[in-house]
């Protein structure tokens, strides 16, 4: 699928005028934006000049970045507009290949994709950071006191959590993997309790009768939600452990960004790096999918070879927002591995049955499955094709508003943000008739007709808030959610739930925040609710993916209701979200150089 745009004038900022020929006509067709060109053209001039296919390629890898590959394929580019004239695809990447670009080093043609320097040297880092930490001596293991911490805090785990305990003892690094439900946060804190025990065995048999130290860990997300629902549940899985295994361990939550140490003069670099290492003895990455190719280069470099590294996710979720699909091609580049750090539990816990069956129709099945799933009969999953969605949503989101509406009227910031959980909207568009901006006006207007009030200005009582950027002077980071509370002074504060509890602001204080009666299905991943409305957009939407609609009805804890026809729910699941990466091509191209050694 393609990110196709209408132009509306000739002064439209994202038409290139210049441009002539094949780069014109994609151009006008809203394939290419005038970014990519200029990029382009930049880059081709300090190169001393480029042939037209060449400078067409290297246009179509810039926008592949801003689209979310890694580089661009250029044997499936014709694809996405055939009825425009392209290239032959093998005498295309033969012309890259060889010319001045590369020659030069701007671009990169390797596993049949042409890359931009950047990327490509960023997934090579990637994968050998990844290998090395496979093939260094593995830890120590005192196996009589692994035995015995596996019975102690295992009582509650099934084979494939209990194998996951084991294993994470046994390697550096681990990919724990699964959809909502399976248990992965219970089995995060199983593994820290082992892990902790083996450091307090270990470090007595080196000196005996010293105090041993608490393992240090860190609970980290890319988003301040996800962390700190992270972070409440392994407590909360914690208290249950017996308190020698709780005692053992030092655990502090916080964004990939804030313990990577943000700075000020550089937005892709980190304080920690290879000169510079994390000092934790486990670093535990929630949301692995949503984490982009840049920053987990820069994890690995931060993270000490002989540190615990556990990235833990769903690979079916909708990846990263920047370049790169990294945790769907480390399972994928590992599978058949019998040295594997991939371990995938399956088994749903949480979920309600029927929505179980529907995530699975989603992770698995056909649009015929998806279909029976959503029309059985059901408490728990709702199906409603209708030309007047707002008739659909307008109890649930006007109810739901009003319920934070009165904790913030009654000054109560708890209530109010813990209303938000209890009904979420959410939309694959920003803009349009299906999308968050329109909606978040329509529930502004029956929440002002319900109250008899004026909802116009914008810092009003029982606002819902969402964090659209990252701010790291304020602690406050993108994802993260709160609402507009009276104050015991009658002013309104803006409350923010993240990685560090809840934090007040004078509302001033705050630049990107939206207004959340609705939230687009990319930024729900990492939060839940206890029941979600997905508003599906109509067939032919850019957007729509079966990983979106899986990613979507998984948000849901108690109940789930889809609003669209069933050509979108058929669109959606005949859709995979493709990007182009090549770092499952390297992972298993360095198994095969493993093997041979």
């Amino acid at each position: 699928m393609t990110e196709l745009f209408e132009p509306v004038g000739d002064h439209d900022h994202r038409l290139a005028l210049s441009a002539t020929g094949t780069l014109a006509d994609l151009n006008r067709a809203g394939l290419l934006e005038a970014g990519d060109l200029h990029v382009a053209d930049r880059v081709a001039d300090l190169a001393g000049g480029a042939d037209d296919e060449v400078l067409l390629a290297l246009a179509l890898a810039v926008r592949a970045v801003r689209h979310g590959s890694v580089a661009v394929d250029l044997a499936t580019v014709p694809d996405v507009a055939p009825e425009l004239t392209w290239p032959d695809p093998v005498t295309w990447l033969a012309a890259v290949e060889g010319s001045r670009l590369v020659e030069l080093g701007a671009l990169r043609v390797e596993h049949g994709l042409v890359y931009l320097d950047r990327y490509a040297r960023l997934e090579q880092q990637v994968c050998a950071d990844l290998v090395a930490r496979t093939r260094q001596e593995p830890p120590p293991v005192d196996e009589a006191a692994l035995t015995a911490a596996l019975a102690r805090v295992g009582g509650r785990l099934n084979d494939q959590q209990r194998e996951a305990a084991e294993r994470s003892a046994r390697q550096w690094t681990t990919v724990l993997t699964g959809g909502p439900g399976t248990g992965k946060t219970t089995t995060v804190a199983r593994i820290l309790a082992v892990l902790a025990d083996q450091a307090a065995v270990l470090a007595a048999q080196a000196a005996p009768g010293a105090a041993g130290r608490r393992l240090s860990v860190a609970l980290s997300a890319p988003t301040g939600k996800a962390a700190a629902r992270l972070q409440e549940a392994v407590d909360a899985e914690l208290a249950g452990l017996p308190e020698e295994d709780r005692d053992r361990l030092s655990v502090e939550s916080m964004t990939l960004h804030r313990l990577l140490g943000w700075r000020a003069d550089n937005a892709t670099r980190f304080r920690h790096d290879r000169t510079n290492r994390l000092t934790h003895d486990v670093v535990v990455v929630d949301e692995s999918s949503m984490v982009e190719l840049t920053l987990m280069a820069r994890l690995l470099e931060a993270v000490r070879p002989q540190a615990r590294l556990l990235l833990v996710g769903d690979p079916r979720q909708l990846t990263s927002v920047g370049a790169g699909a990294v945790l769907s091609d480390l399972v994928a580049g590992h599978e058949g591995d019998p040295a594997s750090p991939v371990v995938s539990l399956t088994e749903n816990y949480r979920s309600r049955a029927d929505i179980k069956t529907l995530a699975e129709a989603l992770r698995t099945g056909t649009a015929d499955e998806v279909l029976a799933a959503l029309r059985a009969p059901s408490s728990q999953v709702e199906y409603v094709e209708t030309d007047d969605p707002a008739a659909v949503l307008h109890d649930d989101t006007l109810a739901s508003a009003l319920a934070v509406r009165r904790a913030a009227e009654q000054g109560d910031p708890v209530g109010a943000v813990r209303a938000l959980d209890e009904h979420r909207l959410l939309c694959a568009h920003r803009e349009g008739p299906y999308g968050v901006r329109l909606w978040n006006r329509h529930v502004e207007q029956w929440l002002g007709e319900e109250l008899g009030v004026d909802l116009r200005q914008e810092w009003y009582v029982g606002r819902p808030l969402l964090v659209t950027t990252n701010d790291h002077a304020l602690e406050v980071y993108n994802g993260e959610t709160g609402a507009v509370v009276l104050g015991a002074d009658g002013r309104a504060r803006a409350w923010i739930a993240g990685s560090r509890g809840l934090q007040d602001f004078a509302p001033g204080r705050l630049d990107a925040v939206e207004t959340m009666h609705a939230m687009t299905i990319h930024k729900s991943q990492g939060s839940q609710a206890r029941r979600v409305t997905v508003l599906l957009p109509e067939e032919g939407s850019r957007l729509l993916s079966r990983e979106l609609f899986y990613t979507a009805v998984t948000r849901a804890q108690d109940h789930v209701r889809v609003v669209g026809s069933e050509a979108a729910v058929r669109a959606a699941v005949e859709t995979r979200a493709q990007r182009a990466t090549g770092l499952r091509q390297r992972l298993l191209a360095a198994r095969g150089a493993g093997s041979a050694t």
